[in-house]
C-alpha cells in the first residue's frame, strides 16, 4: 500500500492505542503508523502496539503530521483545550489544517458532545475509519494505475 497514516492521541493513549492495534490487524505491514502523542505516555502506548515511529508533545505534532497521507484521532484532536487541556491551539490547528484526509472519531468530551450521530462502539468506529482508508488508497491506486498505463483516468 505504501501509506503513511499518523494516529494522534492524548491523555492515557488509550484509544490511539486501539487504533494503531487494529490497523495492524487489518491493513498491510508496509503501511507505515506514526504515533503522535501530546504526552510521552501516549506516544510510549502507541509505540507498544506496533507504531513504526513516535514523537511527543506540540512541536513533534506541529512538524510530523504533514508527513501522514491519513490522520486518524478522536475528535477532540482538533478542539483547543480538549483532552483536559493537553490540546493545545496550535496542535489543534496542525492536525485540522494538515495535508493528510483526516478520520476523527466521534467521542464526546465532558466540555462537549456531539450530537446528530448513531453511537457506535469503538472498534466499530476504529474499524470504519480503516475501511475508508482501504478504499481511499484503492481508489487512489487505480488512478495512478490507469495514469501509468496512459488512458486518462476518472476523478
Amino acid at each position: 500500500m505504501g501509506l503513511t497514516i499518523a494516529v494522534v492521541d492524548g491523555m492515557g493513549g488509550g484509544i490511539g492505542t486501539q487504533i494503531v492495534t487494529q490497523i495492524r490487524k487489518e491493513l498491510p505491514l508496509d503501511v507505515e503508523i506514526i504515533a503522535l502523542g501530546t504526552n510521552a505516555i501516549a506516544t510510549d502506548r502507541m509505540m507498544r502496539a506496533k507504531a513504526n515511529r513516535g514523537a511527543s508533545g506540540e512541536n513533534a505534532i506541529r512538524v510530523s503530521i504533514n508527513s501522514a497521507d491519513f490522520i486518524i484521532a478522536p475528535i477532540g484532536v482538533v478542539v483547543p483545550h480538549s483532552m483536559m487541556g493537553e490540546i493545545t491551539p496550535p496542535i489543534a490547528e496542525a492536525v485540522a489544517t494538515a495535508r493528510g484526509h483526516k478520520l476523527f472519531l466521534p467521542i464526546n468530551q465532558p466540555h462537549f458532545e456531539i450530537v446528530g450521530i448513531e453511537w457506535k462502539a469503538l472498534t466499530k468506529q476504529i474499524s470504519q475509519a480503516i475501511d475508508t482508508v482501504r478504499r481511499m488508497a484503492l481508489a487512489e491506486r487505480t488512478v495512478a494505475e490507469e495514469d501509468l498505463d496512459g488512458r486518462q483516468a476518472l476523478i
